[in-house]
């Protein structure tokens, strides 16, 4: 019984094999037509919350010497405290994912808007609030996560006051075409403490308090500015990373490859060559 058990077992092996075989080599295999370079290889930090080997650190604990009037702002014990005036990163960024943590005071003082409040800009004109909003009502296009006066976010996902709260953003810059007019909106998702507030929003503009939000043409980078509120909030940990997207060349149309036959197929090219960047052409 054992030597039967064994050689049923070895021609079902061999049997499965051959059938493998076949199946692969007939499998028809798809290809882009695009040839694509290689990715960089970016060393992650030792913790999530710590900056990748490619981020720029704007605030390490250690000075505010990367902030324009980080002067009239404190650093103690390895944070940052809301001072006098707004700061405004020396960096500036276009496409980028953002890292801040930030802690409202305590114990809280103030309600409403008045209670924990200063705000992250991108590009110094487009506000993600950053407010005390645990137990804190307020209008919720105002609340903490909220793209200022044009979306709330999908969650309140805050901390009590005294505790740390994580942003992770992903940011897409406007484009605007050379006369000025809107080429393609901001767009923004975002993260509070891990938990998905904001999923790929569109920006209707920037976000002023007493006017609608318009784009107004202004250049592809700009940079971070946090706001002063007249609230002590705290802030720690800030690194950004540019985001640059894979870089590829279309070599051929799109076909595909059956054993030695390349049969070419159709594909939609505004879907085809999305991925690309522009100008890219077939080579």
């Amino acid at each position: 019984m054992p030597c039967q058990r064994f050689f049923h077992s070895a021609g079902s092996v061999m049997l499965t094999t051959i059938v493998l075989g076949i199946s692969t080599a007939a499998a028809d295999e798809y290809l882009s037509g695009i040839r694509w370079e290689r990715p960089p290889i970016v060393t992650p930090g030792a913790t999530d919350d710590a900056p990748p080997s490619d981020a720029i650190v704007l605030f390490d604990g250690k000075d505010l010497s990367r902030w324009h009037n980080g002067e009239n702002w404190t650093v103690e014990d390895g944070v940052m405290i809301v001072g006098k005036g707004k700061i405004v990163s020396k960096d500036k960024f276009g496409d980028c994912q953002v890292h801040i943590e930030w802690s409202a005071p305590t114990p809280p003082q103030g309600r409403g808007q008045g209670r924990g409040n200063s705000g992250l800009f991108m590009m110094d004109r487009y506000e993600i609030q950053i407010l005390d909003s645990y137990d804190n009502e307020t209008y919720f296009d105002g609340q903490a996560g909220a793209i200022y006066k044009q979306t709330p976010p999908m969650v309140n996902a805050m901390r009590k006051p005294g505790e740390w709260n994580t942003y992770d953003i992903i940011w897409t810059a406007p484009r605007f075409h050379p006369d000025g007019t809107l080429k393609s909106p901001a767009t923004i998702t975002a993260l509070h403490n891990g938990v998905v507030i904001l999923n790929h929003f569109v920006l209707q503009g920037d976000t002023p308090f007493d006017r609608p939000p318009r784009y107004q043409p202004h250049p592809e980078v700009g940079p971070i500015s946090l706001q002063d509120h007249g609230n002590p909030v705290r802030f720690r940990n800030i690194w950004v990373r540019p985001l640059v997207p894979p870089k590829g060349i279309r070599v051929r149309p799109p076909y595909i490859k059956k054993g030695d036959q390349e049969i070419p197929v159709e594909v939609d090219p505004a879907i085809a060559d999305s991925v690309l960047q522009p100008g890219a052409e077939v080579k």
